[in-house]
């Protein structure tokens, strides 16, 4: 599956998706993303800092997409890590409701290892909702352990916060 980093014409695209996970996390009581988060100009700043990446079919089509950097949510500090820095976190992943079930979700935290171990980080760390099922699978069937839960500012439910040694 050819991952690429994202350019500002993949925005239409990576909004659409947006909407799509937004409508079926609503459904099912999750509130993790919503129509303040995240907005055009979070993936805006993540293309021009080059941490956005895209799963892209042969045919153009986006099939997901993650952003993968360094920088941790100040909820992650109280956590207990196993793992000292330095360390990659993955935000904003998605993978579209058309292509789900692919393996695209568990092929871009595949991509997210191998840039953690190009940048030799000695773990990734992520966070999920604790009402996203799927994520929270995939997660755990790729290894990652769960390290504690954290609420985010606004967000009635807590997210597990998630490690993977490298």
């Amino acid at each position: 599956m050819p991952i690429r980093h994202a350019t500002a014409a993949d925005l239409p695209a990576i909004m659409h998706i947006v909407r799509e996970t937004i409508a079926i996390m609503h459904e099912s009581g999750n509130d993790q993303w919503d129509h303040t988060y995240p907005t055009p100009g979070d993936f805006l700043q993540d293309i021009a800092s080059g941490t956005l990446h895209v799963d892209a079919a042969e045919t153009g089509s986006l099939r997901g997409f993650a952003c993968i950097d360094s920088c941790e949510p100040e909820e992650y500090a109280p956590l207990p890590w196993q793992t000292d820095p330095p360390s990659l976190v993955i935000h904003r992943m998605a993978v579209s409701p058309a292509f789900r079930r692919e393996g695209i979700g568990k092929a871009l935290l595949d991509f997210a290892e191998t840039k953690a171990s190009e940048a030799t980080a000695r773990s990734l760390k992520t966070d999920t909702h604790t009402a996203n099922p799927a994520m929270n699978a995939l997660l755990q069937a790729c290894g990652y352990r769960p390290v504690g839960r954290i609420r985010f500012k606004g967000k009635a439910k807590p997210f597990i916060c998630y490690e993977k040694n490298l």
